[in-house]
């Protein structure tokens, strides 16, 4: 049966770097763009970017609410002698994006600024966060007007301008993220290439069939096309995407070159103000064949499954997807969270396919190619570091904006809710029993809604205060209910506020305060619960797009937040590889909300070309993803929880058997093992149902349109 399912990562271990015994971590990614420019332009814009930050003394209230923007804006714009243009995420610099958005900086660059008679085919830099030993993003860009190969003989392959048109003609002229990258030791090179001479030759790109390429004192470069055309072994390669290995040789390199180990990178000083440091964690791709891919990393790097969300479990409306998390068995073992933050030895890839003609990854391979869909990294506090971006972006007019995710995900005010008030603080003054009587409730709900404290899907504004709340009602409020009203007021305005985070509160309880919960509202992050860790995410708009509503790849952030408990052994748990998964509830989020984005955009261009049936036809579209992801999301948690219970029963089961004093229980908890697999089957199920609901409700009203 279809299903959500998960190994339990907490239990992998074994040897070194996993991957067949290759010693193996994230590198660097690859990027090819339009246009690089000359590192003067990038350096001129981190100057006054520090020279911002050395003036202006705004900053954030601790709910998040961003102060002193309209300030901020106007320093920019006396510091750069222009007013920022009104941003849109598309057609922009993805360097300067990160330079101005997140606080990164470029640390590298190819060829060496030095060489101003040199004939290189391409221009690139290396862009990173504060932390030099964290991501590592590489932006290339083809030179107009020099052809040939990469400049002299013996030349850096990577730098190619070749493969940048390769690049291009295998993703329909688009740009994109071309390469992943990853860094090997202990001979891992060779047995790589090895393997893929032997089970996989047609992945080898001509110029690597001799093996890897050498470069004295720097590194050992192998590069392999990623995915096959089609099914593995049945089809050629495809030409795009491309794998690269990259194996340091001799003593390491000073500064940041010593950091980005790719061959031919010149180190670039640069100072960091105020920006947060970020890790890989996953890199995700959109290919035709899921088990192709995942076969071949298999057969090559002995990389297996971790997590699958199998066929009719990720849906939205008519759109369906199957995705894997496929990934090797990383040595470490810490309790130290800075060290769990900073490791790039867990590598994790997950690799989705469609099923369905319609939807956001049968989209992308459709009118760009199989390629990689996005990148995931770690970061420490993910709270400060979106409110930090939009806050920047807002006056520096540049950087990123992030997907939109409906409020109904974070919760929405009810007259149920009025009825019965908070959980954990009913009160019973009220002839219900509860709260307020259900009359009383309906009044109280529809003066919120009528004055403009709701909005029309029902979320609170806000920016709602308890003093604005309570004038409200109270200034409108019929006299007939006037007085239960003010018997209960201080809780019924402390409900309303509630209900701004309540799906949430109902997820994590009281380990966030007020404070934490509206900023992460506010900034539209994302939370999800796996036992006792947990996963904040938020995913970027688009970039490397060069008009609105193209298709293109995109970035996510998350926080991993792991448990402090002890294990079954009475002993300190371990921090494991992944911990908090891969967002179980929130990947179908994830997935409705780019459709809702979608649908928002389609109604907003109709509403300008005065389209008004197209219009109300994406108006509805919006509103069953809302809905499916409404109802969604209890079978989700029931899914998740299910998950949690089972994993907790799988680890008292393996301490059960190799500890004597214990073996009794072994019976016990492998019956609440199976208990919970049933109840994880049955949510499986309900959740198929409900997502065959919503693909019947959007069939029908894609027919009802196009007739």
């Amino acid at each position: 049966m279809a299903s959500i399912s998960s190994d339990d990562m907490a239990a992998e271990g074994g040897e070194a770097g996993g991957g067949g015994g290759i010693d193996i971590r994230f590198s660097h990614i690859q990027l090819y763009a339009d246009r690089v420019a000359p590192l003067s332009e990038y350096q001129a814009l981190a100057a006054d970017l520090d020279r911002f930050h050395e003036t202006f003394d705004g900053g954030n209230t601790a709910s998040g609410e961003a102060v002193g923007i309209a300030e901020g804006q106007k320093l920019w714009s006396s510091l750069r002698n222009e007013d920022a243009a009104a941003f849109v995420p598309h057609g922009r610099d993805v360097v300067k994006q990160l330079i101005a958005g997140f606080g990164f900086r470029v640390t590298g660059c190819y060829p060496d600024p030095a060489d101003a008679g040199g004939s290189a085919t391409t221009r690139s830099v290396a862009v990173t966060s504060d932390d030099p030993g964290g991501v590592q993003i590489v932006v290339t860009a083809a030179n107009d007007g020099v052809e040939g190969a990469a400049s002299v003989e013996g030349g850096y392959r990577h730098f190619d301008a070749a493969n940048v048109r390769k690049f291009y003609n295998a993703h329909s002229n688009r740009q994109g993220i071309a390469v992943l990258a990853f860094e090997v030791h202990n001979g891992g090179l060779d047995r790589i290439f090895g393997r893929y001479a032997r089970l996989h030759p047609a992945l080898l790109p001509e110029e690597y069939r001799g093996g890897a390429k050498l470069y004295e004192t720097e590194a050992r470069v192998l590069e392999v096309y990623a995915y096959y055309r089609g099914e593995r072994g049945g089809s050629g390669a495809d030409e795009g995407t491309r794998l690269r290995f990259v194996e340091p040789v001799g003593e390491e390199r000073d500064g940041a070159t010593a950091n980005c180990k790719l061959p031919g990178m010149v180190g670039v000083p640069a100072e960091f103000r105020g920006g947060h440091a970020a890790y890989f964690d996953h890199w995700v791709s959109n290919v035709n064949s899921r088990t192709g891919f995942l076969e071949t990393l298999e057969d090559v790097l002995s990389f297996t499954p971790k997590v699958d969300f199998n066929a009719g479990v990720v849906a939205a409306g008519e759109a369906q997807i199957e995705s894997t998390v496929t990934g090797n068995r990383a040595a470490l073992t810490t309790a130290e969270k800075d060290a769990a933050l900073k490791d790039q030895s867990q590598i994790y890839l997950p690799i989705n396919n469609a099923l369905t003609n319609v939807g956001h990854v049968h989209g992308f391979l459709e009118e760009i190619g199989q390629g990689v869909q996005h990148i995931a990294s770690r970061v420490g506090n993910i709270v400060d570091f979106v409110q930090q971006a939009n806050d920047q972006r807002k006056m520096f007019g540049e950087g990123f904006t992030f997907l939109n995710i409906p409020r109904s995900y974070y919760g929405i005010l009810t007259k149920e809710m009025l009825t019965k008030g908070r959980p954990g603080k009913e009160n019973s003054p009220a002839p219900s029993g509860g709260l307020l009587s259900w009359e009383c409730a309906g009044i109280v709900y529809d003066i919120c809604a009528a004055e403009g404290l709701l909005h029309d899907d029902g979320s609170l504004v806000l920016d709602a205060s308890e003093d604005s709340i309570r004038q409200t009602i109270e200034a409108n409020a019929p006299a007939s209910y006037l007085g239960e009203y003010l018997q209960n007021r201080d809780e019924v305005v402390r409900t309303v506020l509630h209900s701004r985070y309540a799906n949430l509160w109902n997820l994590l309880r009281d380990h966030l305060s007020e404070e934490s919960y509206v900023a992460i509202v506010r900034n539209q992050i994302l939370v999800d619960v796996q036992g006792e860790d947990l996963l904040f995410q938020i995913f970027t708009s688009n970039i490397l797009q060069r008009a609105s509503g193209e298709e293109a790849p995109f970035f996510e952030f998350i926080q991993r937040v792991c448990s402090e408990c002890m294990g079954p052994d009475g002993c300190p748990k371990q921090i494991k590889p992944g911990c908090g998964g891969f967002g179980i509830r929130n990947f179908l989020t994830l997935f409705l909300s780019i459709e809702v984005t979608k649908a928002m955009l389609e109604a907003s261009n109709a509403k300008d070309n005065g389209d008004i049936a197209t219009y109300d036809f994406a108006q509805r579209k919006v509103e069953l993803f809302t809905e499916q992801l409404n109802e969604s999301n209890p079978l989700l948690t029931s899914i998740s929880d299910a998950m949690t219970r089972e994993g907790v029963a799988r680890d008292h089961l393996a301490a059960s058997s190799c500890q004597e004093e214990k073996k009794d229980d072994g019976g016990h908890w492998k019956l609440e093992m199976e208990k919970e697999a049933a109840a994880k089957a049955r949510a499986n199920k309900e959740l198929m149902l409900c997502n065959l609901k919503y693909q019947r409700l959007m069939k029908e009203l894609r027919e009802s349109h196009d007739q």
